[in-house]
């Protein structure tokens, strides 16, 4: 399918879209000599930190932590709180809290205040220097004289602010009594979080009133993407993530699957087309696996009825879009049909539905995250699941002015453009699209039996975009190895494959095992769907990467 990048795409995404964040030598070699000159600024700031005064009485209470003394040196017995447990409740009693240090503003000699950020939560934390307290002015210099970033012990008593709290998670504070810095940050870092979290609206706002903010390109993002992931909206995106990876394992477990993994080296293609990553493997031709779509049927075969997988899926194909990866996080399933591909897409039904559920339900704090720096509209969907055939999609279109190549498979621009016409029909932004011509399908799927030129198959739509390709599989050896032909595959190199469906005996097994063997396989049908392109498109991102921990795509393969 051709695609390209929305047409709601932001400058800092369209910058690096079709780019996909190519690294020149050029800026390598910047980028070594910024960060040397940074170690060097760390290395003077090292040496120039106010240590605690040996005169100081209460010079215990603060300072650097030796590296010797968190080798696991000993176990203490503290007890550590998380900063997001820290609420009105929490109130009096002394904490032991651990974070980075996200700000710190000094507002006299003798006072200051730190934010410190562990995961999606802050909390401020107020030093005042008091005799009573047991803080002193030079530890207060201390806290100052920290870096953005590092990571920081706080040892304090939780009080209750005068007023909310406007620039913190959290409406307490911590009134500081101790305070050691376990790992000091570079002074400069190559991205500032402030500027990395700021929202499209603040741009514009910041533009309106004569200010110019720093924005961070999609290219700086992943090339410091250890820095990029703390901003809350990624640590938000990768909890979604989690979510809908633990509820895809969850319904299909209630449901009488049973989870496999399946090899990723194989000897041909699984998909057929020349969108593989070949490699040698002890002097024999190889490729990564482009899905684990012939283990998966293999392990149906093995009587297992019902089986899922969770894993790495390699594509070679050179897109360098919004939405497209080299390697992607694969959620595949496969099962037996008693009577309908249709029980298939029941599954699927039911399994997006919860997911959607769980996450507007169970996440909703990920969600304003998210929201506040990406705004989007909830996702519409139906608590049964819309199906459509192509021929009606296709007409839908038709209707609408746009035209369709004839037997083909829908490009970018029709997907999203029928998914705004099913939106307005039918008020839903997720349904099934069924019943697509034969040759646009791969070679192991199932021919209608009313008209061979169309097949039992199937694809999920979110937002107007191809989410799930699925079908019923051909179970015989003989139209397997007739429809791996006519799609250009070699039969050979996928024999163990085909073998397993036949009652027959194969004359590869003769020659390597020299005995009868009987095989036979029921009736059975899955799907596969990318979680990037899950998580992207339920939270409406408008790129891909945005939704990848470390993406590869045809440009990037660091870090």
């Amino acid at each position: 399918m051709s695609s390209g990048p929305p047409p709601d795409a932001s400058a800092e995404d369209l910058a690096g879209d079709l780019s996909a964040a190519t690294i020149s030598k050029k800026q390598l070699k910047k980028d070594a000599r910024k960060a040397e000159k940074a170690e060097k600024a760390a290395q003077r700031q090292q040496q120039q930190q106010p240590q605690a005064d040996a005169d100081d009485p209460f010079a215990a209470n603060y300072g650097d932590v030796p590296v010797e003394e968190i080798q696991s040196k000993t176990i203490s017995g503290r007890v550590w709180t998380e900063i997001a447990d820290l609420d009105d409740a929490a109130a009096g009693r002394s904490v032991i809290i651990r974070g980075a240090a996200q700000a710190i503003r000094p507002v006299s000699k003798k006072m200051a205040f730190v934010v410190l950020r562990q995961s999606m939560c802050t909390v401020q934390c107020v030093l005042v220097a008091s005799v009573d307290a047991g803080v002193s002015t030079q530890m207060v210099r201390f806290a100052t004289s920290l870096s953005k970033e590092s990571i920081v012990d706080i040892e304090g008593v939780v009080s209750l602010p005068k007023e909310p709290l406007k620039a913190t998670t959290q409406q307490v504070e911590i009134q500081v009594r101790k305070i050691y810095c376990i790992n000091r940050a570079t002074p400069t870092l190559p991205i500032n979080l402030e500027d990395a979290s700021r929202s499209e609206a603040e741009f514009e706002k910041a533009e309106q009133a004569g200010e110019k903010l720093v924005r961070v390109g999609q290219d700086t993002r992943l090339n410091y993407r250890a820095i990029d992931l703390r901003t809350p909206s990624n640590q938000a995106i990768f909890r979604i993530q989690c979510q809908v990876e633990n509820k895809f394992r969850e319904f299909l477990l209630s449901k009488n699957f049973v989870g496999i993994h399946s090899p990723k080296l194989i000897a041909g293609s699984s998909e057929g087309g020349a969108a593989v990553f070949k490699l040698q493997y002890n002097g024999q031709p190889a490729c990564l696996a482009q899905s684990p779509q012939l283990y998966k049927q293999m392990a149906i075969c093995g009587g297992f009825e019902r089986v899922f997988e969770v894993g790495p899926v390699f594509r070679a194909e050179n897109s360098n879009t919004h939405r497209h990866l080299c390697e992607f996080v694969g959620l595949d399933a496969e099962m037996e049909i008693k009577e309908h591909y249709f029980e298939v897409c029941d599954i699927i039904d039911g399994l997006f539905v919860a997911i959607f559920k769980h996450l507007n339900e169970n996440c909703k704090k990920e969600l304003e995250t998210i929201n506040k720096q990406y705004p989007f509209e909830p996702l519409k969907y139906l608590e049964k699941t819309l199906k459509l055939t192509y021929e009606e999609g296709i007409q839908m279109l038709k209707e609408a002015g746009t035209e369709i190549e004839p037997m083909g498979d829908l490009n970018t621009e029709a997907e999203k453009k029928l998914g705004r016409l099913v939106k307005e029909k039918y008020g839903t932004e997720f349904f099934i699209l069924y019943r697509y011509p034969l040759a646009v399908r791969p070679f192991y799927t199932m021919p209608c039996y009313d008209n061979p030129a169309y097949s039992n198959s199937f694809d999920v739509f979110i937002r107007g975009e191809e989410i799930i390709s699925g079908a019923q599989r051909i179970h015989t050896p003989e139209l397997l190895t007739k429809r791996a032909t006519e799609c250009g595959i070699d039969a050979s190199t996928i024999a163990s494959y085909i073998e397993s469906f036949s009652i027959l005996l194969h004359l590869i097994l003769i020659s390597i095992y020299g005995h009868h063997c009987s095989y036979g396989a029921p009736p059975h049908g899955g799907f596969g769907v990318g979680l990037e392109r899950v998580v992207m498109l339920f939270c409406a991102l408008n790129n891909i990467r945005k939704t990848s921990l470390f993406p590869r795509d045809p440009q990037r393969l660091v870090p």
